[in-house]
């Protein structure tokens, strides 16, 4: 903190609003963390499945799927999770697998980049994820309404709960900070 007179302090320098990493100090700040790193593990997932469709040939990737998928629908030929991976990995056209890449390596690397930034205690980041979460939610509420699936309203409901907790440790830090 700044001295402003004879014991008087005014709020924190300017460098102890960014130094050092988020530490949790309560159970808020430890939900906020996890929820936060999971978004962080999701933006590198997609960061490593967008290079994976600009590495490797869409034929490939039907290929290693099929026989992925083989034993599950060789036991159950309707099993949920093998028909649906044979049936995303069949639409992998070139511009399809172009277009999918650049969509996860944005997404992976917008979410990546402002989860370190709020790890690391940057203010104006949580603002910026506040706000690209929103604008995904947005998105995915489309994308529910044309063609829902359980796993992109289980995501959609992540995402409204991170922007939650955000908005909530963003108030919190400003109080800290004296903002």
């Amino acid at each position: 903190m700044q001295e402003s007179g004879p014991g008087r302090r005014t709020g924190p320098r300017r460098n102890e609003q960014t130094a050092g990493f988020f530490r949790a100090r309560d159970w808020w700040d430890r939900f906020f963390a996890a929820g936060v790193v999971l978004k962080g593990l999701d933006g590198a997932a997609e960061l490593a499945g967008g290079l994976l469709l600009f590495l490797v040939d869409p034929a490939r990737i039907h290929r290693f799927v099929l026989r992925l998928a083989q034993p599950e629908l060789a036991e159950d030929p309707r099993d949920f999770i093998a028909t649906h991976l044979l049936h995303a990995a069949g639409t992998l056209t070139g511009s399809a697998a172009i277009y999918a890449a650049l969509y996860l390596l944005a997404h992976g690397v917008v979410k990546v980049v402002l989860v370190v930034a709020v790890l690391m205690n940057k203010l104006w980041a949580y603002p910026w994820m506040i706000g690209v979460l929103l604008a995904f939610i947005v998105y995915q509420l489309y994308q529910i309404a044309v063609s829902p699936t359980a796993g992109l309203v289980a995501l959609t409901i992540f995402d409204a709960v991170v922007v939650l907790l955000t908005w909530h440790e963003y108030g919190r830090q400003r109080l800290r900070h004296g903002v």
